[in-house]
This record gives C-alpha cells, structure tokens and sequence, in this order.
C-alpha cells in the first residue's frame, strides 16, 4: 500500500524547508497505522558525513597556568564566600589536565583557582571534570560556565576569550571527588553547525525550544557499515562530531509526508561504482588492452588475450604472502544491499513497533572515486543506470524514486565524465525516458562553497545541510506524481 502525497502538501513543505521553519517539528511519533517510508542513502564518504560538529573538543592541559587547590572545611555551602574564608591548607598542583588525574589533597570543599590562556581566540564551552569530578561550578573571567549539581544536569554558558590573553578561572567541588581533568571546545569556528545554527541563526529546526539539538519522533535514522551495526539506531536528532546530508533530507522528507519516515543508511568511504559498487549483471568489457572485471570478478583488470578477448580469464589475484585477496567487483554493493535487507527483515527493532514498510526512494552521493580512474569515470552513466535498475530489483521496489547529487567540484560544461554520466539520468535533461519522473540529478557545485568532495567540502557543515535539503526537495518532486 502506498501513500498518497498531494502536490499542495509537497509545494508547502518545500517552502517552508526552503524558509527554515518546520511544517512539524517532529515531536510527536508517527501515525504507525500506516507503513514506514524507507529511504535507503547510498555513497561514499561524503554520504558517510564529514561536516563538522564543531571546532573539536580537547583535553585541557597546558591552556592552564599555575593551578592551585584551596580546601576549605566541611561540605560545600551554597551561600559561603570561598574567596574570602580562610583554606585549611593551599596546594600547588604540579599537573592539571591530560589524561591522568591530578592528584588532591582530598577533604573538605575544594576550589582550584589559576589562570587560563587560550591558543586562538574564539567563543569556547567548557565541561570540567568526568563521572563525580564533575559536580562543580565553574568561572572562566568572572562568567559562570559551567554548573552541576547532585542529582542534577549540567547548565553551560560559553565565553569569549582571546589568543594569548591570560584569564582567571575557578573550579569549586561540590563533593569530595575532585581530578583535574576536563575538555574545551571552541563553538564558533566557521563552517561548524554549532556555530551556524547558535551563533549564525541558520538551520533552526536543528534546535528545540531549550535551545539543545531537536530529536524528531517520526524520522528514524538508521546506519550500518559494512556489515557493522547499527551504529545509529535512533530517533533522529545531531550526536557525534560530524554529519552528513541526512539532516537536511530528513527535515524536508518528515515535514511533507504524512508517514512515519526511516532514513536507512549504509554506506563507507572510498568506494568507485566502477569496481566497488559494480552492481550485478554487470559484464566484462576490454579497453586498452586490458579486460575489465564483471560483476564478481577479481582483479579490476587484467591483459587481454586478443584471440579470447573478454573471454580472457583473470590470473590468480593474491597479495604478497601468496594468500587470495578477498574483495571482488561489486563486493561493497552486496554488503550495503546486505545490509538494507538485513535492517528490513527486522523492522520492529530498528523502527520501534512498526509493521508494514515501503522502500519510497534512495539518495545517491558518490563519484570522487571513479573520477579518478579515466575507465570507470567514461563508464560511470553504464554504470549508473545498471546501479539504479539493480538496487530496484533486489529491494522489491520497482516504483522507488532515485535522487542523486553531483560532486560540489564538478562543474557544468567542462567535460567531467562522471558529471555527463549523473545528468544522463536524470529524468527531466537526461538521455533514459525510463527514468522520466522518477530519477533527479542535483547540481552541487553552487552549495560546495568551492570545496570539493575529496577534501571533504573543508569539514564545512553547511554544505552538508545545503545539499541534504536540495536533495530531500528533489524527492518531494519525484513523490509528487505517487499514486
């Protein structure tokens, strides 16, 4: 059973994902009665995601300048002046940070007063302490940045600070237990989505009304590797160091359809369509004397034998110990698919009380690999359209729209192979009536900033949310047409 999506509700959703603002904002589940939209992301590692966070976090050490611990006596005293109280004894601390804890005198209420210098000026959060260290009040230049207390959660406020400016910082314990030890994070480096969403304003469906990162309850986000996983299985909401386009096709795709939604993803970096992806049916073919593999061969290519020609059978392919090297073309499209089949056969665990399912499209990103090699980048658009046809047939999911994007460095007109191939299928300008209506090329190159996919688009997180969004728009075009 399939869900109808009218065109109305499609071209609001688009505008409101175009606006920033959310037609939901996901905070209540999804109606379960009706099945789950899967959409499968597929590609290489800018798919796997590798936009910022934020600048890092790091274990403070040396930042720190002549740390010294005062204890003073009895439990702590909200309402005491530990400034103006007499310490039963005063220690230098000899070390502070690192990974080892910093030995204390123990006893009483502890505060470490020092001063702080930071490398590069910038907007920074601190979270002093780990496990029962961390119940503490900290004061970085008079603000108050940090504040745990038992049984509660921690309240943080960032600070400014400049390079090479020495500051006072104080470090009150709230219990006993006090190490030394802590991280920093600089929270307004540029291209961060820490910094363009709290300190540009940009993208704020990602936050909820608390200010902290939104979770929606009807997109569920899904992620395996290789066999590895689930390495996500949860509602979706930011977690980790870095991200890929799921965020902005999940916003895009949860406001408009009126169905629970699951982005599946599985997929690794530094893989070509040509050897890694190859999908199945996929044939031996020469080219400059050598023969190319076919689905399951083994090695990439090999010299021809002109009286054979493809017939031409690979040498053994083993590395130096002698041993057979256990990869063959189309290896990585059996694990993803694998692992596609694998994630639906058990919906319920990866889509909590869930039923029913359609897989509703897949969201391609992928070509730095086979630009590199001149074979597989002028086979990329055979490639491709065997690639589209194949995951259709294995998914049982012949009517599944297909969204792709080109890489951000690519640029129309220039005569990039893999770029002639990704606009050859698509269903509006490209060359496969086929595909008419069901498959859409997204032109990257004016959201990449000019990064590029093999370095990552610089880490810049807006990328990754520009061309997630653009990619979700696409296949809310292509669901307009759904029955």
């Amino acid at each position: 059973m399939k869900q109808r999506i009218s065109s109305m509700i499609m071209i609001a959703a688009v505008a409101l994902a175009a606006s920033g603002r959310a037609a939901d904002d996901g905070s209540k589940p999804a109606d379960l009665s009706k099945p789950v939209k899967v959409f499968i992301l597929l590609g290489q590692s800018n798919m796997v995601g590798m936009g910022k966070l934020s600048g890092g976090s790091m274990r403070w050490g040396k930042e720190f300048i002549a740390p010294v611990v005062s204890v003073y006596p009895g439990a702590y005293d909200p309402k005491a002046d530990y400034d103006s109280l007499k310490p039963e004894k005063t220690v230098a601390l000899q070390s502070f940070g690192g990974t080892e804890p910093t030995p204390y005198p123990g006893g009483g209420t502890q505060v470490v007063r020092g001063f702080l210098q930071p490398a590069e000026t910038g907007l920074y959060e601190f979270n002093p302490g780990y496990g029962d260290s961390e119940h503490n009040i900290m004061v970085v230049n008079g603000v108050e940045v940090h504040r745990m207390v038992p049984g509660g959660k921690a309240v943080k406020k960032s600070v400014k600070l400049t390079a090479g400016e020495k500051v006072p910082f104080k470090i009150t314990y709230l219990i006993e237990h006090a190490d030394g030890l802590g991280w920093m994070t600089r929270v307004d480096v540029p291209g961060t989505l820490n910094t363009l969403v709290r300190q540009q304003g940009k993208f704020p469906y990602l936050l909820d009304g608390a200010g902290n990162w939104a979770v929606r309850q009807d997109v569920r986000f899904v992620r395996y590797m290789s066999g590895q996983g689930p390495l996500n299985n949860e509602w979706m909401g930011i977690k980790g160091g870095t991200i890929g386009p799921e965020f902005g096709i999940g916003q895009v795709v949860g406001n408009a359809i009126d169905a629970p939604v699951m982005l599946l993803k599985c997929c690794i970096g530094n893989r070509s369509l040509g050897w890694d992806y190859l999908p199945p049916g996929s044939e031996r073919f020469v080219e400059n004397g050598k023969v190319y593999a076919g689905y399951k061969d083994r090695p990439d290519s090999w010299p021809v034998d002109p009286a054979k020609g493809k017939a031409t059978e690979p040498p053994p392919w083993l590395d130096k110990n002698g041993k057979p090297i256990e990869w063959w073309a189309g290896l990585q499209y059996d694990a993803d698919t694998g692992d596609a089949k694998k994630v639906l056969a058990d919906l319920a665990t990866h889509y909590p009380d869930a039923k029913n399912y359609e897989v509703a499209g897949f969201f391609f990103w992928q070509g730095e690999k086979d630009g590199g090699n001149v074979v597989h980048a002028a086979r990329y658009e055979t490639n491709l359209v065997n690639f589209i046809k194949a995951l259709r047939k294995d998914l049982n999911c012949p009517d599944a729209k297909f969204v792709l994007g080109t890489m951000g460095e690519a640029v129309k007109g220039s005569g990039d192979k893999v770029m002639e191939g990704q606009f050859a299928v698509d269903g509006t300008s490209g060359k496969h009536p086929e595909f008419k209506g069901n498959v859409a090329t997204v032109y990257t190159h004016p959201m990449a900033q000019g990064g590029g996919g093999n370095g990552h688009y610089g880490g810049n997180a807006e990328v990754y949310m520009d061309v997630g969004e653009a990619m979700g728009k696409a296949m809310l075009e292509l669901l307009k047409n759904q029955k």
